[in-house]
């Protein structure tokens, strides 16, 4: 380090006085920095949404946010999303445990095809889905006319779409915690006697539960508000598959800006308050695993 400050010509002012070098800028720059551009990203838009509900009554609110429709889209939005968030942190788990555990030919192709559904259109991924699963579809065509399960234009494709577009969050999240633990622990815990759930339980679930935790709520969150990939195999069927970012759609083309600003507010509510309780289990665990 002292070869580097010499050939560059730097003081070490801080390593003089005692007081640790950092590359960055002080604290209060970079904090003030952080709350400026969050309040600008992200505070100012939410108040927004929260300013233009306000212009409603409240009698004209809980009509537009208690409606039949708009209650039944609830339900398919945050119970999909939910579902297809744990789906993902099963199956995006074992994805991520074969990518860093195994060497096989093609481990490539299949690392790089996690990162697609980041890099797709959603709308290009709601087509080829609604293709791949209607009636006439190269998969739809056996699960419909073999197994008798429709999943184009059904609440079952609204899963899978949300499924699809969550994968990346949980695998991604999961491989480099994968990747970082150590393999000792698990062969010490073989060496003392335990099978290979013992090992798997006491020692790796532990190790990954924040991690595979915090790849469920991204994925939760990202496929709340989904609506390109979704609204083309949901079918938008009232009261069967339609979504709530259709509502706030409708709403904004029918010039109803108060009435899109009220649906998006109850979503940011239950959406919120599913996260914060999502990350409060996390940091639990993360505590509990710790000791």
């Amino acid at each position: 380090m002292s070869a580097v400050l010499a050939a560059s010509g730097a003081t070490p002012v801080a390593a003089k006085r005692g007081a640790p070098f950092r590359v960055m800028p002080g604290f209060r720059l970079s904090l003030g920095f952080t709350i400026f551009y969050l309040t600008l990203i992200v505070l100012i838009p939410l108040s927004a949404v929260f300013l233009k509900t306000s212009t409603m009554s409240w009698e004209h609110f809980w009509n537009t946010v208690t409606s039949a429709r708009v209650v039944a889209s609830y339900k398919l939005t945050f119970g999909a999303s939910l579902l297809g968030a744990f789906i993902n942190v099963i199956f995006g788990g074992i994805v991520a445990w074969v990518l860093v555990r195994y060497e096989f030919p093609g481990k490539r192709i299949v690392d790089a095809l996690v990162d697609l559904p980041f890099a797709l259109p959603t709308a290009v991924a709601g087509i080829t889905l609604t293709a791949l699963y209607s009636a006439n579809g190269w998969l739809g065509r056996f699960i419909e006319g073999e197994l008798g399960i429709k999943v184009a234009f059904t609440p079952l494709g609204v899963i899978i779409a949300l499924t699809f577009i969550g994968l990346p969050f949980v695998v991604r999240t999961v491989q480099p915690v994968l990747e970082d633990a150590e393999r000792e622990l698990e062969e010490a815990a073989a060496s003392l006697g335990a099978n290979a759930w013992q090992t798997f339980s006491r020692v790796v679930f532990p190790t990954i539960l924040p991690s595979l935790m915090t790849g469920f709520a991204l994925a939760f969150a990202r496929a709340t508000g989904e609506y390109g990939s979704v609204i083309f195999i949901a079918g938008n069927m009232p009261m069967v598959s339609e979504i709530t970012p259709l509502f706030i759609i409708t709403k904004l083309e029918q010039y109803d800006y108060s009435g899109a600003t009220a649906i998006a507010v109850v979503m940011l509510v239950v959406s919120f308050i599913l996260l914060l309780t999502i990350n409060l289990l996390q940091a639990w665990a993360r505590g509990k695993s710790g000791k």
